[in-house]
This record gives C-alpha cells, structure tokens and sequence, in this order.
C-alpha cells in the first residue's frame, strides 16, 4: 500500500511516499521524497492514502538533518530504477556529508567511462529521493553549481547546511 505525507521544512513542503514494510525502522520505506516545484517530482495519486504516522521516523531523521544534529540517514528505500540508475544512486549514498564530488568522479566511481557522464548527470537527475540520497554533493568539475531536480537555490541551502561553499 502506498502511503504519503507533507512535512515543512527550510526548503519548503516535502512529499514524502512510501511503501509500507516489515524491515523498515519505522515500518516504511521511502519511495520518494519531493520538493515543492521539483522537475519530475512525485504528485499525490487517489489510490494513496495520507497517512502522517508511518512517517515518524523518517521525519524525526530530516528534522535532526535540517537541525545540523544528523550527517545520513537510516532509512529503508522502495528499490526503483535501471540497473544504471541504481549504480549512480548507490554511489551518491557514498558521497560523505560535507564533501562533493564531480559528475565525472561518479561516472570512474561506477566504472563508466567520461562518455557516460551526461547519462550519469540524467540518472542523477531522476533520483527520487532527493535530500536523504544526497544528489545535492554533486558539482560541475570546476566546482561550481549544476542542475538540481529541487532548484539550484535549494541545491545551494543544503550545501550550506553542510559546510560547503561552491565556487561561484
């Protein structure tokens, strides 16, 4: 069964749906977490049901977060995706709080070649769970900003949040 709920945060009201589940803490695993405006982001569909309390502990994890009083998360996913997909967001769970790596430094870290960083910057861009599998870490090879599903702005608050001032 597919659940939802909204939670206010610094960047807005988040979408949060999920999967219920045995081995989740919490007993729900996230399937997406969206931004308000967000390019591709999830929309409420009328089979889902709101359901705030299967949410508890996924929300007490981005609120510690936003609060500066938490670097990951221990959060179970709904498994989504190509194979592809799935070995550039396994490689952006790795990225370590505070630090960034370039699009390029993801395609060598999953074994593509530099051909294949537009195909990384696209699967990158279809992440669906953005904040906690932080697609936020990555930046242009320069250093600077690049495309953000949530909004570079958004991009820019939660680098800040994590100690890290891009080049402009």
């Amino acid at each position: 069964m597919t659940v939802y709920t909204t939670l206010d945060s610094p960047l807005g009201e988040l979408l949060l749906v999920g999967e219920k589940s045995a081995t989740a803490p919490g007993g729900t695993a996230l399937a997406s977490l969206s931004l308000p405006g967000q390019k591709g982001g999830a929309t409420v569909q009328d089979d889902w049901r709101r359901d705030a309390d299967a949410f508890t502990e996924i929300a007490a994890q981005l609120g510690a977060y936003f609060a500066g009083e938490r670097t990951g998360f221990d959060i179970e996913y709904v498994t989504s995706g190509s194979d592809f997909q799935q070995r550039v967001w396994t490689a952006l769970d790795d990225i370590p709080y505070g630090k960034t790596f370039s699009y390029g430094e993801i395609a060598a870290q999953i074994g593509a070649s530099r051909a294949a960083v537009r195909a990384v910057g696209t699967a990158i861009g279809r992440n669906p769970l953005l904040v906690v599998r932080p697609c936020h870490r990555v930046i242009g090879a320069n250093g600077s900003l690049t495309g953000y599903a949530g909004g570079l702005e958004r991009k820019e608050q939660l680098l800040a949040l994590e100690g890290i001032t891009p080049a402009a």
